[in-house]
């Protein structure tokens, strides 16, 4: 007679975005078919006795492969992405496919398809960068594309080739009012930058701290603001990403108050980063934390913190932007020191993560491990209409599931999975890391090894949002 099921964790300490259990997990095909204690045997057993047992993570921001100006060229492409992010214990990621002025969206996302299908280890869904949106994108392309599981859409307040103007932004809003979609907004106010980027570049400031400087509190603050404004007039909600400090949180705050749905999202590098990490004059190691918008202070750390144990924030992600440090095509374009506004623009952060969260939120006691899981699983679960499939443990959802081990290490890039030559977090203490990660009931990562395989990851087709603030 056959095992009732193909795989068994046993004896774990489930916890999703609710509850803490204790159950045994019994996954057939893929799919947890069975939960509860004692369950029949597998044909293959995993013991979690002593451990918690978490849904595979959600990263609902992060960029992969993605095309973007020379001489520059990110490092991490789909199999090397997704493969870091399940040894980090994400199991979904939702990189962008991005348009290119003068192309349609229809042709970034079977560029995007091309680059993904076939080599993504885990599973995988796309947002949808518009640049261009020509009344045939808005009436013609975007609703047909939301129709086929592309809900979601970004739009820049900033970066002369990616910005819209206010009129632009009012429309692609109204469009995803229209159908449904979720708009997120990247919030700073270009012209500020532009002026005073120009003015310390003249002066001959422009090491990479200057990036900071370049880009302070009040550009996020205004471009937050009037983004708010926008979805007011509009009508529709909207997520705020990567928020870094207090004055775009007491915009968020402020909006809330008046009853506006505007949703947030923050990440690691404004919990764990400071300006400081960006160097001093003379020190070109501070563009690896070279970061849109950048990290701020000590104080502004504990504005983030805050924000994600009283539930200003709905999700936390990496913003994975992976440029390599010693690199003519990275972070030392063309093999040059460049000014701070020639420096690409973006972080590494799949793998690192969950890990940074558990054990600087959850074993720091800053936030309990429910919100853990609401934050980096559920909720972006939530948000990009993926829910229940994915984002949490219940029978008929998919086996994405990570067993932890609360163990001592510190980090290096060394132990890490991307194919980016530093993190940002070298020689940090971490306290937790997946002893395993399931992904579709696959053991993908066993704590020594990656396990996974290029081409297993599947293309998510997903629903509409079903979370507001």
């Amino acid at each position: 007679m056959p095992n009732d099921f193909n795989l068994v964790v046993r004896n774990a300490r489930v916890a999703t975005a609710c509850d803490t259990f204790q159950s045994d997990i019994g996954i057939r095909d893929g799919v947890i078919a069975q939960m509860g204690l004692s369950l029949p045997r597998g044909d293959e057993e995993i013991d979690a006795a002593g451990r918690v047992v978490t849904p595979g993570g959600v990263d609902g921001h992060c960029h992969l492969d993605q095309v973007i100006p020379p001489p520059a060229k990110m490092a991490d492409d789909f199999l090397t992405g997704t493969r870091s992010a399940a040894c980090g214990g994400t199991t979904t990621v939702i990189p962008f496919a991005a348009q290119q002025k003068g192309e349609s969206l229809r042709a970034a996302v079977e560029e995007y398809h091309r680059r993904a299908d076939g080599r993504a280890t885990i599973d995988y869904g796309f947002h949808l960068i518009v640049v261009d949106p020509t009344p045939e994108v808005i009436a013609t392309e975007l609703p047909q594309l939301i129709k086929e599981g592309y809900t979601s859409f970004k739009i820049y307040m900033t970066y002369d080739d990616l910005k819209l103007n206010d009129r632009q932004m009012l429309e692609m809003l109204a469009a995803a009012r229209k159908h449904g979609a979720m708009s997120l907004v990247h919030a700073e106010n270009s012209e500020c930058i532009g002026w005073l980027t120009e003015s310390l570049v003249s002066n001959g400031l422009t090491a990479p701290r200057y990036h900071a400087t370049s880009r302070p509190m009040l550009v996020e603050r205004e471009a937050t603001h009037r983004a708010i404004s926008f979805a007011e007039l509009v009508d529709v909600p909207i997520l705020i990403v990567h928020v870094s400090g207090r004055e775009a949180v007491e915009q968020i705050q402020w909006a809330r108050n008046r009853g506006i749905n505007i949703l947030a999202e923050t990440c690691p590098q404004y919990l764990l980063l400071t300006s400081d990490d960006l160097g001093i004059d003379v020190d070109y190691h501070g563009a690896k934390c070279v970061c849109s918008p950048p990290p701020r202070d000590s104080e502004n750390q504990n504005v983030i913190w805050r924000g994600l144990a009283d539930g200003t924030f709905t999700i936390l992600s990496s913003d994975h932007a992976p440029f390599s440090f010693d690199d003519e095509q990275g972070k030392h374009p063309n093999g040059e020191q460049v000014a701070f506004p020639y420096i690409p623009n973006g972080i590494p952060g799949l793998e690192t993560r969950l890990p940074l969260l558990y054990t600087e939120g959850v074993l720091e006691g800053r936030i309990s491990l429910n919100r853990f899981v609401e934050l980096t699983s559920t909720n972006p679960a939530k948000l990009y209409g993926l829910h229940p499939r994915k984002g949490t443990i219940a029978i008929g959802t998919d086996a994405d599931l990570v067993i932890w081990d609360e163990v001592d290490t510190t980090l290096t890039n060394s132990m890490l999975h991307h194919a980016v030559d530093y993190t940002p977090y070298e020689g940090r203490r971490v306290r937790a890391w997946p002893a395993y990660t399931l992904s579709r009931g696959q053991i993908v990562w066993d704590g020594k090894e990656f396990r996974g395989k290029a081409g297993a990851g599947q293309f998510l087709r997903r629903g509409l949002p079903t979370l507001r603030c």
